[in-house]
Order: C-alpha cells, then structure tokens, then sequence
C-alpha cells in the first residue's frame, strides 16, 4: 500500500519514521492508521513511491486477451511503452490522446492518470 520495499520498511522503523508493533513470532506489524498517516504525509494520490514520472499523451493502446500494451509519447525525443492488464488500461480510461504518466521504477513500468 505504500509501494516501498521491505528494506526501506526496515530503514523507516529504525529511524522512527514509521511506528510499528511486534506480533509474537517478532515480525513488524503497521497499523492501517499508520499507513494512510504515511500516504497524507507524501501526498500521493497512487500511494507510489515511483520517483521517475514521465507525462506524456497515449498514442495507442492494444488489448489482446488479458493484456494490453499502451503507447506513450513523452515530452522530449522518447516515448515509453508499458504492458499492462487490458483491465486497468479500461479503468484508467486509456486512448489515443488520452493524458497519462508513466512510472518507472526498477525494471517495472506502470500507468497512472
């Protein structure tokens, strides 16, 4: 829900960033009041922590079964191309001409709008 690693989860308990419990068998429980807490704090609305966002408008989107892979062009010579659930790319309401952003983190693109 908060889109950061184990490690990171770790990091923030050690430096108080973040308040957590312990359960029995000693592993970190966090509250679900602390995880919107956390969410307010950085205000992010996708509850990402993807720090490389490129807007851009969708050139093309193409559903084939469970997948659909959409077309970005963003600002400068580049254009990014994500393979995504043809439900999500529904839910976001993806076309052509569509404003969008894409989220790279890791090897991992994703779409939000």
């Amino acid at each position: 829900m908060l889109g950061i690693s184990l490690d990171t989860l770790r990091r923030w308990d050690r430096q108080g960033r973040i308040r957590t419990t312990r359960d029995s068998a000693n592993r970190r429980v966090v509250a679900a009041s602390e995880v919107e807490r956390l969410r307010a704090a950085t205000g992010s609305a996708s509850g990402l922590s993807a720090r490389n966002r490129l807007r851009g408008t969708v050139r093309e989107v193409r559903s084939e079964g469970v997948l659909a892979q959409v077309e970005l062009e963003v600002v400068g010579p580049a254009r990014v191309v994500a393979v995504i659930t043809s439900e999500a790319a529904r839910e976001l309401g993806l076309e052509p001409g569509a404003e969008a952003t894409a989220l790279v983190k890791a090897t991992s693109v994703m779409i939000e709008r």
